[in-house]
Parts: structure tokens; C-alpha cells; sequence
């Protein structure tokens, strides 16, 4: 039986956090600062407060995340 549960290595904040947290602030007017800081080793956090905010899964948030990398 696989008990795995850890999907945080298929995910990694990328270095220009600041610009990514910009645009999901314009695309999520709901999004505040504080959901958006990133503080190291706290990633999993942050991805928490995001997704409370937008309503989503810990995925989802991670494939938002993906796409405004993408663009």
C-alpha cells in the first residue's frame, strides 16, 4: 500500500516570487500580502493561506501557481 502523501516535490516556488506573488494579486484581487509571503521552509504554509482565500485545493492552487509561471 502507498502512503506516500508528500507532493511538495513536485512543486517549487520559483526564484521570482515577488513578480508571480504581482500577478496573482491582479488576477485575485483577494489575495492580500500577508496570503502571498513567502518565508523559506514555509512554503507548504503559504500555499495553505492561498488556497483558504481562493477557495481551492492545496493542487489547484499549485497549478495556478504553474500557469502564471507559464505566461
Amino acid at each position: 500500500m502507498n502512503t506516500n502523501h508528500n507532493n511538495d516535490k513536485s512543486f517549487k516556488i520559483l526564484e521570482n516570487w515577488n513578480e508571480q506573488s504581482k500577478q496573482l494579486k491582479e488576477k485575485y484581487s483577494t489575495l492580500t500580502d500577508y496570503d502571498l509571503k513567502l518565508e523559506e521552509g514555509k512554503e507548504k504554509e503559504m500555499l495553505e493561506r492561498i488556497g483558504n482565500r481562493l477557495r481551492k485545493n492545496r493542487e489547484e492552487v499549485v497549478d495556478i501557481i504553474k500557469e502564471i509561471n507559464l505566461s
